[in-house]
C-alpha cells in the first residue's frame, strides 16, 4: 500500500496526516487479547485465580471479545498457569465473548475440555533450538503432537488456533527463513486450525522482515486464516502491524499493559500492549468498539497488582485525565474542533 513506501519512524507514520489513507487499508481489526495466558506465564509473582478472573472481567467490561484465559501445560514448567481448570470453571461468562486456552499434548487438551473451553490453542515453534527448549523435541515432532490435538478437538466441536513462535529470530538459532514459517503454517492450516497467529517471540522483527516473511507464507495461506503477535522488544510493534495491514491482514495479538515475555526466549520484553493498540487503530479512524478509559482501568489493575510501572505507552501518557471514552478517540484522530 502506497502510504507505507517512505522510511518514516514510528512516531511518524502515526501522525495524523495518514489517519485518511490508512482506513482504506483496514476497516475493521480484530483484537485477540493474550495478557492473562502469554501477559502474565513469565511473571515471578504468582497471580492468585481471583486476580486473573478480575482482570478478565475487566478486559470483557472494556469491549475485547476474544481473551486468552488460561494455560494447561505442567505446572512443573509454568507454575503460573497451575490454576488454569479454577479460572475456566469460576469464569463469569459473557456473551460474545470467546475465551481460548492454551495446550501442550492430549492430557492438556483433556483437562481443558472438561473445563467446557470452547477453542484451544497449539503452539509449534518455527525453529529447532526454540522447540527443544520450549516443548521438548523437535519441530516435526512437536507438529505430529500438535495435530493429535487438533484432530481430537476437531472431533470434539472445538475451534482449533495455531501459533508458530520466533517467526522472524530465534534466541538460539538465530534468523528463521520464511519458507520454514510458511511451511509450518500450512501444515497447521491442513490440520485444521482456523487461524494461525505469527509470533514474532523474541520482538527483533522489522517492518522489512515482517513483510519478507508475509509474502512467503501468504503464497500458503489466505490473511483471513492468519493473526499477528509482536513483541515489542526493540519497539517495533506497531511498524511491525501496520506492515502486516499492507497485506490486509486483520487479526492482532496483543497484551494488557504491554505484559509477557517467555522463559524459554532470553532477552524478550512483553507484547505489544493493547492499550497502545487501540488507541493507535482509533487514530487511524478504524472503531475496534472498545472503551479505552476502561482498557486502561484494566491495565492500571494487573499492574497495580504486580507492583511494577505499565508497559504502555498510552496508559502512562493518559493515566486519569480522561473520563469519557469519546474524548480519548478525539485525541487520537486529531480532530479539530
Amino acid at each position: 500500500m502506497y502510504f507505507l513506501k517512505y522510511n518514516y519512524s514510528v512516531s511518524t507514520i502515526t501522525r495524523c496526516y495518514l489517519i485518511r489513507n490508512a482506513s482504506k487499508v483496514a476497516s475493521q481489526i480484530r483484537i485477540y487479547e493474550v495478557g492473562p495466558r502469554d501477559g502474565l506465564q513469565n511473571e515471578s509473582k504468582f497471580v492468585p485465580t481471583d486476580i486473573k478472573l478480575e482482570l478478565i472481567n475487566k478486559l470483557a467490561a472494556a469491549g475485547i471479545n476474544n481473551i486468552e484465559s488460561a494455560s494447561f501445560v505442567s505446572p512443573k514448567w509454568v507454575k503460573q498457569m497451575s490454576d488454569g481448570v479454577d479460572v475456566m470453571k469460576n469464569l463469569n461468562r459473557v456473551s460474545g465473548v470467546n475465551y481460548p486456552v492454551l495446550v501442550p499434548n492430549l492430557k492438556g487438551y483433556e483437562i481443558a475440555k472438561q473445563c467446557n473451553v470452547e477453542e484451544v490453542a497449539i503452539f509449534p515453534a518455527g525453529s529447532e533450538g526454540f522447540s527443544q527448549k520450549n516443548l521438548n523435541c523437535s519441530v516435526q515432532e512437536g507438529l505430529q503432537r500438535f495435530k493429535q490435538v487438533a484432530l481430537q478437538a476437531i472431533k470434539d466441536g472445538l475451534r482449533v488456533r495455531g501459533y508458530v513462535s520466533c517467526v522472524v529470530g530465534c534466541p538460539y538459532d538465530g534468523p528463521i527463513s520464511p519458507k520454514i514459517i510458511a511451511k509450518i503454517t500450512e501444515e497447521l492450516l491442513e490440520m485444521g486450525c482456523y487461524e494461525v497467529s505469527l509470533g514474532d517471540t523474541i520482538g527483533v522483527g522489522t517492518a522489512g522482515s515482517v513483510r519478507r516473511l508475509l509474502r512467503e507464507v501468504l503464497q500458503v495461506a489466505t490473511p483471513d486464516r492468519l493473526a499477528l503477535h509482536f513483541h515489542d522488544t526493540y519497539g517495533q510493534g506497531l511498524s511491525n502491524l501496520l506492515a502486516g495491514l499492507e497485506f490486509d491482514i486483520k487479526t492482532v495479538d496483543s497484551s494488557i499493559s504491554g505484559l509477557g515475555g517467555c522463559p524459554y526466549a532470553r532477552g524478550a520484553s512483553g507484547n505489544l500492549a493493547t492499550e497502545d493498540l487501540v488507541y493507535f487503530l482509533y487514530g487511524l479512524g478504524i472503531n475496534t468498539n472498545i472503551d479505552l478509559v476502561k482498557l486502561i482501568e484494566a491495565g492500571r489493575y494487573i499492574s497495580n497488582f504486580l507492583g511494577k510501572p505499565t508497559e504502555s505507552k498510552v496508559n502512562r501518557a493518559l493515566g486519569d485525565r480522561f473520563k469519557n471514552h469519546y474524548d480519548i478517540i478525539k485525541l487520537a484522530a486529531c480532530e479539530v474542533n
